[in-house]
C-alpha cells in the first residue's frame, strides 16, 4: 500500500534520515522502533506530509506523493501524535469532528460516526462534551484515536500513542488498540521505543539506528536471525518487556 524509496532528510547540519527504503503491506501493522533520535518520528511526519524529504519518494497505492497533493491525501490518513495533541479549547467531540466539518460532512453522518467510534474505542459518549483537561490520560488517547479514525482513513499512523500513560491504563489501551486494528483491517504504522509493545502489535518490526533501517522482519527474525550485533544488543536490553508479552 505504501512504499518509501531512498528517503533522506537533514535539519541544518544534522542528518535525520539516510536513504530509507521500506514497504508497508496493506492491512498489516508495521512498527518502527529504535533508540531516541534515530529518525522514527521524522519518517512518520514525512509519510503524512508534514515534513518534505530532501530526496526520495513516497508512493501511496502506486501514486507518487507531492506536496501539492498532500492536503487532499491526508483524508486517507489518520495521525495520532505523541500525547494525543488535542486542541485544549475544543471539547472532545469538537476535536473528533473538526476535520469532518471542515470537509463538509453532514450533521447526521457526523453524529452517526461519532457514536460508532465511541463504541469502537470504548469511550463513554457522555464524556464527549468535556474538554481535554477534564479527561484522564487514557480518555484523551481514545479521543485522539477517534479523531484519527473519523474520516475512515486507509492508513493509520501512530507516534508513540501510549508512551505517556501509566502501566495499567497502557495495558488496557494496548488490548483495545490491537482489537481495533484487527477489526478494521487498516494499514497501521506505529512508532514506539518499547520492544514489548512492538512485539505485541507488529506484523513487521523495523529497527532503526542513526537514521537508517537496520533490519525488518518478524520478532522471530530479529531474535533468531539478527542482521548485526546492534539488533541483538537492542533486543537484549529490552528483555523484560518481551518476557511480559510472551506471558
Amino acid at each position: 500500500m505504501l512504499r518509501l524509496t531512498g528517503i533522506s532528510k537533514s535539519f541544518r547540519e544534522e542528518t535525520a534520515l539516510r536513504d530509507i527504503s521500506l514497504e508497508f503491506a496493506s492491512g498489516e501493522t508495521t512498527v518502527l522502533i529504535g533508540p531516541s533520535g534515530c529518525g522514527k518520528s521524522t519518517l512518520l511526519r514525512i509519510i503524512v506530509g508534514l515534513v518534505s524529504p530532501d530526496s526520495g519518494t513516497v508512493e501511496l497505492d502506486g501514486r507518487e506523493m507531492h506536496p501539492e497533493m498532500m492536503l487532499e491525501e491526508r483524508r486517507s490518513m489518520g495521525y495520532v501524535i505523541q500525547e494525543g495533541g488535542l486542541f485544549p479549547h475544543l471539547t472532545a467531540r469538537q476535536n473528533v469532528t473538526l476535520a469532518a466539518e471542515t470537509w463538509g460532512r453532514g450533521r447526521d453522518r457526523i453524529d452517526a460516526r461519532v457514536g460508532e467510534l465511541c463504541r469502537l474505542t470504548h469511550m463513554p459518549a457522555e464524556l464527549m462534551s468535556r474538554y481535554p483537561a477534564q479527561l484522564s490520560g487514557g480518555q484523551r488517547q481514545r479521543v485522539s484515536l477517534m479523531r484519527a479514525l473519523m474520516l475512515d482513513p486507509e492508513l493509520l499512523l501512530l507516534d508513540e500513542p501510549l508512551g505517556a500513560l501509566d502501566p495499567m491504563i497502557r495495558a488496557d489501551l494496548q488490548k483495545d488498540l490491537r482489537e481495533i486494528f484487527r477489526r478494521l483491517e487498516k494499514t497501521v504504522i506505529m512508532v514506539t521505543h518499547d520492544m514489548g509493545e512492538a512485539a505485541y502489535f507488529g506484523d513487521t518490526i523495523a529497527i532503526m539506528r542513526e537514521g537508517r533501517i537496520v533490519q525488518t522482519g518478524t520478532l522471530e527474525d530479529l531474535i533468531e536471525r539478527p542482521s548485526d550485533a546492534f539488533v541483538t544488543r537492542f533486543i537484549r536490553a529490552q528483555r523484560s518487556p518481551l518476557e511480559e508479552v510472551s506471558r
